[in-house]
């Protein structure tokens, strides 16, 4: 089976990729409105691109009624932000997130999320995520006109004591479970894992 790309709709591509691109890592982004209200919400067209600078992406598209996301707004105000990961107790909560909030009602304060200072931006984290990076916007794409890629980097990371071993600079993997967006709905654990040798050259 092919398709081209230029023969689908844009509702007919999203699907396709959704389906396939799988597991997806998900953001959880904080921000914080002019009036001071924190907003939690996830993005799962994410990830990060490198490590100088440390840069992450995730895409914000338009509600379908066409209004613009608090996420957006705020960051385009603030020029920071919070990406957190998610680990398996806290997907349900992300999840919650995702709904269509009104701006002047706070996510993390209606889900009884506890909230901790960032060190580096105004915008507070979400403390009990097992790692947040704070960042500042380093460019903004639009595409389309009803979608915008932010581009963040990354100023300071926070990682939840146990699982990092700060000598080897390696993550506790049998105490990390986070959890990848597959379609829809639906998510996967990530506890089912695989390991293999270094890959060997022909030379």
């Amino acid at each position: 089976m092919q398709y081209l790309s230029t023969d689908l709709s844009p509702r007919e591509r999203y699907k396709i990729l959704t389906s396939f691109v799988l597991p997806r890592p998900s953001a959880w982004v904080t921000t914080t409105s002019e009036a001071g209200i924190v907003n939690a919400a996830p993005f799962s067209f994410f990830n990060v691109l490198g490590e100088d600078p440390p840069l992450c992406v995730f895409a914000i598209n338009l509600r379908p009624d066409g209004r613009v996301k608090d996420t957006l707004v705020n960051i385009r105000r603030a020029g920071e932000f919070v990406v957190h990961i998610t680990d398996e107790p806290l997907a349900q909560a992300m999840h919650e997130t995702g709904g269509d909030f009104p701006p002047d009602i706070s996510e993390p304060d209606h889900l009884g999320l506890r909230l901790a200072p960032s060190s580096m931006i105004a915008v507070p984290r979400l403390a009990d995520a097992p790692f947040a990076m704070e960042c500042k916007t380093w460019q903004l794409i639009d595409v389309n006109g009803d979608r915008v890629l932010m581009l963040g980097e990354g100023l300071a990371f926070h990682i939840r004591d146990e699982l990092w071993d700060t000598e080897k600079m390696r993550v506790a993997m049998e105490l990390f479970h986070p959890v990848g967006r597959m379609f829809a709905d639906r998510y996967c654990r990530t506890n089912d894992r695989m390991d293999f040798p270094p890959a060997k050259g022909m030379g």
